[in-house]
């Protein structure tokens, strides 16, 4: 078959994919042994380091991220590295003034960083302004993301238009950003084409969680309608909560018959690798998720349900869980249908849970809620329900101006206050984390890389360990290797 179309891969499984599936606890040291694969198998760019990846190594690693952007830089040279951010928010849920948030691109590229990600949780386009103009003035590849979701008002032409608006700003690519799933075979086929027109020639990335098991067959019909750059997982970090496998995607989208610049062979000891590592440290393998209709109604992503039954099994109430979730439908229709994805999940959900509990709706609102409905982390693509901004909003004022332009100006500020600094990245920890975690990441340093067995002795192993018949699982290869 003629190839008509060549298509692209983004690796996500040193980022999205252990954010997604291992509570984002993959350490620099798991990493090392594979990045010469990853680096020779033939991606379009690595995702490395944000949001979550970003936060988790400083509070709970206590790895610094700016020295693992330069350790893997060392290690991956052919390919790009990634690094995203959550726009004027940056790697937390607070939003940074406008000198932060340039500071912080230089800093990304001087860490060894070519390409970035960032996107607006609320796809408010003020917010991805400077975010965008900094990241391109420091010489980076600027892919700009549109976040996914399903409500009467977000409907092709908005994503279209959306679209429309970060090409104006003058980024290299656009993705379309899907961190709950939702997107399904029949909504690719007219939300792709209608991006597809929007962006011209620009390059389009499709970004999708299996969250419902259907982001592998949607890749697939989003490659047939025109994108250009598919993001997925290395096989075992893949499915669930995670991306499709690249594996997978790679070999359909060839017998289809489209041209695939990716080695898929060179993956195959990545995949064993990971396995290994999973049972090392007791980490789950990605499992096709079954697709619940449900998911659709109160969109909040499987982790964070994880997390939140825990929660309520601490407090004696894990059976209410599914009224939690009833709730937060109606909450987030309430809000004017705010995306779920960080910060506005937790918001959603959080407000869910004080109205089951509290027995009333809105009796207590967090004041992240009221920010939000207030309009100080962006516009809003909806309106908020009459009666419910009365009760938050109160008589305070609604913002209209770009948020980014309400904060004074914080780099010289941090510097004359919480200084002196080693470098511009400890003044940036210091400024985006409290005295206590920045200390601590401090002491830690440096990041350890030594994992206990590389990547070519360890493939050898397993299958000469496997070829005996007392070896029957990765489990008792562990056990062999003491």
């Amino acid at each position: 078959m003629t190839a008509r179309r060549r298509v692209r891969f983004i690796d996500v499984t040193l980022r999205d994919a252990h954010q997604s599936l291992w509570s984002t606890r993959m350490t620099t040291a798991m990493m090392l042994p594979v990045a010469p694969a990853l680096d020779r198998a033939g991606f379009e760019a690595i995702d490395l380091v944000g949001g979550a990846v970003f936060d988790v190594c400083v509070r709970y690693l206590r790895e610094d991220p700016w020295e693992r952007m330069r350790i893997m830089s060392r290690a991956i040279t052919r390919t790009p590295l990634i690094v995203m951010t959550r726009a004027q928010s940056l790697f937390t849920f607070e939003f940074f003034a406008d000198d932060v948030v340039a500071l912080t691109a230089r800093r990304i590229a001087a860490n060894g960083i070519r390409y970035v990600t960032p996107y607006d949780a609320l796809n408010d386009i003020r917010n991805m302004e400077v975010p965008v103009r900094a990241s391109k003035a420091a010489g980076l590849y600027v892919d700009g993301g549109i976040v996914y979701t399903v409500s009467p008002f977000h409907t092709d032409e908005y994503y279209a238009r959306k679209a429309r608006e970060l090409v104006a700003l003058g980024v290299d690519a656009v993705f379309l950003k899907d961190p709950s799933g939702l997107l399904t075979p029949e909504r690719t086929r007219t939300l792709i084409p209608a991006l597809r027109a929007a962006v011209g020639a620009v390059p389009l990335q499709l970004h999708s969680h299996c969250l419902t098991g259907l982001a592998p067959l949607c890749a697939l019909e989003a490659i047939e309608l025109g994108v250009d750059a598919v993001h997925t997982a290395t096989s075992p970090l893949a499915h669930g909560a995670s991306h499709p496998p690249t594996e997978w995607l790679a070999r359909n989208a060839r017998r289809m018959g489209h041209a695939i610049d990716l080695d898929v062979g060179a993956l195959a000891p990545v995949a064993d690798y990971f396995r290994y590592v999973a049972a090392r440290e007791g980490k789950p393998l990605g499992e096709v998720a079954e697709y619940d209709l449900f998911h659709y109604e109160h969109q909040v992503p499987g982790g964070m349900i994880s997390n939140l039954r825990s929660q309520l099994r601490d407090l004696g109430l894990e059976h209410r869980l599914e009224e939690i979730l009833e709730e937060a439908a109606q909450v987030r229709r309430d809000l004017g249908y705010p995306i779920i994805v960080s910060p506005f999940a937790q918001f959603v959900v959080t407000q869910a849970v004080l109205n089951v509990v509290g027995g009333e709706r809105y009796r207590t609102v967090p004041d992240e809620v009221q920010k939000y409905v207030l309009g100080y982390y962006g516009e809003l693509a909806a309106p908020v329900e009459p009666k419910v901004l009365d009760r938050v909003a109160g008589r305070e004022q609604l913002v209209t101006a770009r948020p980014g332009e309400l904060l004074a100006p914080g780099v010289e500020r941090a510097r004359r206050e919480l200084g002196p600094f080693a470098s511009d990245d400890d003044l940036l920890l210091a400024i985006f984390y409290t005295p206590d975690q920045y200390a601590a990441l401090v002491d830690a340093r440096p990041i350890r890389t030594d994992y206990p067995v590389a990547l070519t002795p360890l493939v050898t192993l397993v299958k000469e360990l496997a070829a005996r018949p007392a070896v029957r699982s990765v489990w008792l290869v562990e056990e062999a290797l003491g």
